[in-house]
């Protein structure tokens, strides 16, 4: 039997904190190897943004700079909390047990006040949208499908190496008014475009899928110029959309950009449905990618 001991210190006035430790996990952590860590917010007051920290004491009693985390959310409520799903796992916990039966793990929580002196929002990717929208300054145009687009090359070449190897670089030389770009639909390199100038994406339509499409696409666009940014916010996107109807195909666009974070959900949900293999954007998709075939039978144990 594992006995852990929590330390507690006086919580800010008027904010009660509860705790829930699991040492053989959650629901929602993919089996019983980690010990996971939950915290409620149980008092009425919801001011503040709470900081949560974890550790656990080694034998000499200092903080195990092994086994410490922190999470940080912007609010915290009685059925949402702040999540360390996998604060260490349990192979790890079983070791120091046996070392001493008696583990300690420490919890903390800061909470942070309303600044006095509240700053407004950063307006710049307001402006330079503005500059995008505009042809005043504008030294550099792309013809994508019939579409023009007028752009900086000072933007553009600082916010992609691609970019600043194709309109700086030895690639093209400065005097080229236009480029041709093959390969990118215009709404897509229009939003690519914008996340350039403003580091932010258009607002999205009713999911009837062509969403999911737009931003595989766009994830793609993306890896071409290198914006790892980007491709990480589309990947986010994509996972938001997550269904057994889309997900063969989002994790088709993971495996060929190479964005490492939105293949290990996708296999992870092909995993939990446990039927993959039934799946007709399953089979389609093992058929052009057999590492993948291997990854997720690594990963189900089949």
């Amino acid at each position: 039997m594992l006995l852990l001991s929590a330390k507690r210190s006086t919580p800010p006035e008027g904010h009660v904190f509860l705790v829930r430790c699991y040492p053989r996990g959650s629901c929602e952590n993919h089996g019983d190897k980690y010990l996971s860590l939950m915290l409620f917010l149980v008092s009425k007051s919801k001011t503040g943004k709470p900081i949560f920290d974890a550790f656990i004491l080694d034998k000499d009693g200092a903080p195990s700079p092994f086994h410490a985390k922190r999470t940080t959310e912007d609010t915290i409520e009685d059925t949402q909390g702040a999540f360390l799903l996998r604060f260490m796992k349990r192979s790890d916990l079983e070791s120091l047990y046996a070392a001493n039966p008696v583990v300690t793990l420490v919890c903390g929580v800061i909470v942070r006040q309303e600044n006095p002196m509240p700053m407004s929002a950063s307006d710049i990717g307001r402006h330079l949208g503005r500059i995008l929208d505009s042809t005043d300054g504008s030294d550099v145009s792309f013809y994508v499908r019939g579409k023009i687009f007028h752009a900086h090359r000072a933007v553009l070449a600082a916010r992609s190496p691609v970019f600043k190897a194709e309109l700086i670089g030895s690639m093209l030389e400065p005097k080229v008014p236009c480029v041709t770009v093959q390969g990118i639909d215009p709404v897509v390199f229009e939003a690519l475009l914008r996340f350039l100038y403003t580091d932010a994406l258009p607002a999205a339509g009713e999911d009837d899928g062509s969403q999911t499409n737009f931003y595989q696409h766009l994830l793609a666009a993306a890896d071409h110029y290198a914006l790892d940014r980007l491709k990480l916010v589309c990947a986010h996107k994509l996972w938001e959309r997550a269904s057994v109807y889309y997900t063969g195909g989002v994790l088709a666009c993971a495996e060929m950009h190479d964005c490492r974070e939105l293949k290990e959900n996708c296999t992870d949900f092909f995993v939990a449905e446990k039927t993959f293999e039934k799946h007709v954007t399953f089979r389609q998709l093992v058929e052009k990618f057999q590492s993948i075939l291997a990854q997720l039978r690594k990963k189900s144990g089949i």
